[in-house]
């Protein structure tokens, strides 16, 4: 029985990772229609930010066949959804402020689906800027650390390319740009020829709020549903976890 209950276990965790994969890959096609209508171009060449996209959908190892079925799909697809970027700013529960990045075809359903989430966990949706002067706008590149990496060289290459900073430690490098630097130095980054782990454009809180793990708890949960709603991108936020 024992045996029983553990491939069961197995089996669901598996349908979840499953689940929650799809999910991720849903809401980076979405990311990839928005940039090949906004960009006005299916060729990343051309479309800068359909390149960034690109590489985000890489780091979360989307399959190639799938980023450029999302990209033929939305270059020939002239009377498709029509959709666009809105940002969202608020208190979650316990004071965490928060800053969603959502794209949607329908802007009154997703502002009161997220006013709802908001609601229910004891926050308040705000309004532009109520929240985001606690933020700075950077670009992140996460980098796997190993022995194949030669660090002098990669720093020396994302700096000339014009990062801002280089922080690493035996496992990881992180780097940060400006938002109009970002894709140059994402490029120096691939062209070392080294392992990305995650590359966007994110919210970086300026301090963070520390909270117990009864708080933690609910944020979680908080952070949970805005994940489940299928118009929202990203969510960052001030908390320390």
């Amino acid at each position: 029985m024992s045996g029983h209950s553990k491939w069961a276990n197995i089996k669901r965790k598996k349908e979840a990772t499953d689940t929650k994969r799809a999910n991720v890959f849903s809401k980076l096609g979405k990311e990839l229609t928005v940039a090949v209508k906004m960009g006005g171009s299916p060729d990343p060449n051309v479309n800068r930010k359909l390149r960034d996209v690109i590489a985000k959908c890489k780091a979360n190892n989307m399959p190639n066949d799938n980023i450029n079925r999302c990209i033929q799909k939305a270059a020939g697809d002239a009377n498709g959804a029509s959709y666009e970027e809105i940002t969202y700013e608020g208190f979650g529960p316990c004071g965490v402020a928060v800053i969603i990045q959502a794209t949607t075809d329908n802007k009154n359903r997703t502002a009161a689906d997220i006013r709802h989430i908001f609601s229910k966990a004891g926050g308040s949706l705000g309004v532009s800027g109520s929240v985001g002067y606690m933020f700075n706008k950077k670009g992140y590149i996460l980098v796997e650390n190993n022995d194949s990496v030669n660090e002098d060289d990669l720093m020396m290459a994302v700096l000339d390319a014009g990062a801002e900073d280089f922080v690493s430690d035996e496992e990881y490098i992180e780097i940060y740009t400006s938002p109009e630097t970002f894709s140059d130095v994402l490029e120096a980054v691939e062209k070392a020829n080294v392992t990305i782990v995650e590359s966007d454009v994110r919210q970086i809180a300026s301090m963070k709020k520390e909270l117990t793990d009864e708080e933690a708890e609910k944020l979680q949960n908080f952070l949970d549903n805005l994940d489940d709603n299928d118009d929202v991108q990203d969510v960052w936020h001030n908390a320390d976890l």
